[in-house]
């Protein structure tokens, strides 16, 4: 029996992807593309996964209810963040949708890092180095990864409305 290692972040951006209306029924080497992930990471994450009880023993669905319950409650733990610098990136936590219509915006903002980005604000770094690059093609996860973001850097306020939204966001994937 294979030994579980501990969860790495891409493990987070794997699952979340697997959620998204186009992620659902994605091949592993298609996952792998999507996220420039290799294959073979892809494969290791699913099997972390699910040796964690996230994904079915297929490694095909998400169990919704654990992941939700891991984000929420222990993300931040695992995979804490430090702003850092004023950087110019692609905005991120409660700097970016569906987030920032809900508060109103004070002088902070979180972005990730990245020349082709628009916005300036303190750099935060993502769950994943891929991340900032793929997240253009993908409104669905990257809507995920800022619901994420926000509730691994934000304040109370901040994380209630991204549970909100997670579950929301989970609820159409199907609680099983």
């Amino acid at each position: 029996m294979k030994k579980h290692n501990g969860m790495r972040p891409q493990d987070v951006v794997i699952l979340l992807k697997k959620t998204t209306k186009d992620g659902k029924n994605l091949l592993n080497k298609d996952i792998a593309t999507s996220l420039k992930i290799s294959p073979s990471e892809v494969s290791e994450a699913l099997e972390r996964c699910r040796i964690a009880k996230l994904v079915d023993r297929n490694k095909q669905k998400v169990n919704i209810m654990a992941l939700e319950e891991f984000l929420i409650y222990g993300l931040k733990y695992v995979f804490p963040v430090q702003p850092d610098s004023i950087v110019r990136g692609i905005p991120t936590a409660f700097s970016a949708t569906p987030i920032k219509e809900q508060i109103s915006q004070g002088a902070e903002k979180y972005v990730w890092a990245y020349n082709k980005g628009t916005e300036r604000g303190q750099g935060i770094e993502p769950l994943y180095k891929s991340v900032p690059e793929i997240v253009n093609d993908d409104a669905e996860l990257y809507e995920l990864l800022v619901i994420v973001d926000t509730l691994r850097i934000g304040k109370i306020r901040e994380i209630e409305i991204a549970k909100s939204e997670l579950k929301k966001h989970f609820q159409e994937y199907g609680r099983e």
